[in-house]
């Protein structure tokens, strides 16, 4: 197995109580990570988003229904298990947690650790709220981060990109890849990708945010997805 990285999933769950910007592609670039990331013997880690059904231990201002149960990731709910299409296989762990980040009150460092992963391949949702929060915390604690672009969405496009503009500019321990040049990657084959190599580096004005965005997306030979 190959244990110096680890494929991390993040929230691919069924819950639908927000539309996802072009989530059908999402899923389909991710069924493509994970049947290439098993084939090369990297371990696969699902994080699934879990709010406590009584609505207890729910961050401030957590949006509960009329009955103080929570509205998205319900405990006990199909809210809360992973697409079908993406299901863990013998092998596969799966860390549940009750906040943004896939760190924060789990083992998920514990287990990398003892794995010996230093890189973390990185996709899923939302990416301004928990993949965002992931690959921060991955930063703080030493590891290195292959974020893959088109295998993460958010509610909107801008959403999705504003994230991915605040990772390039300030965690100087990413690569960006599109979905096909990653494959190509793993495969040992010539890629494209874009490393930041200075802080800032996609810094930009109001009026600039879709050029820069566009500069991003050309340097992972991406199409940019039509701004909502």
């Amino acid at each position: 197995m190959n244990t110096d990285r680890a494929f991390l999933v993040i929230d691919m769950q069924q819950e639908d109580g927000f539309p996802l910007h072009g989530f059908d592609q999402v899923i389909h670039n991710s069924a493509r990570l994970l049947d290439a990331t098993r084939h090369a013997g990297i371990p696969i880690f699902y994080t699934r988003h879990i709010n406590a059904a009584d609505g207890s231990d729910l961050p401030p201002g957590e949006p509960l229904d009329p009955t103080g149960r929570p509205l998205s990731y319900c405990a006990g709910t199909r809210q809360v298990a992973i697409i079908e299409r993406l299901s863990p296989r013998p092998g596969d762990r799966v860390i549940d947690k009750p906040r943004y980040s896939a760190f924060h009150r789990t083992d998920l460092h514990q287990q990398l650790r003892q794995l010996g992963v230093r890189r973390l391949v990185v996709s899923g949702v939302l990416t301004d709220a928990c993949v965002l929060a992931t690959v921060l915390d991955a930063f703080a604690l030493g590891y290195g981060v292959d974020l893959i672009a088109d295998a993460c969405t958010s509610t909107t496009d801008a959403a999705h990109n504003a994230a991915l503009l605040i990772l390039a500019n300030w965690v100087y321990a990413i690569e960006f890849f599109s979905t096909a040049q990653y494959l190509k990657a793993l495969d040992g084959q010539p890629h494209q990708s874009c490393r930041p190599s200075e802080p800032d580096q996609f810094a930009h004005r109001p009026e600039q945010f879709v050029a820069t965005i566009a500069r991003l997306h050309a340097a992972l030979g991406l199409q940019r997805r039509d701004q909502e």
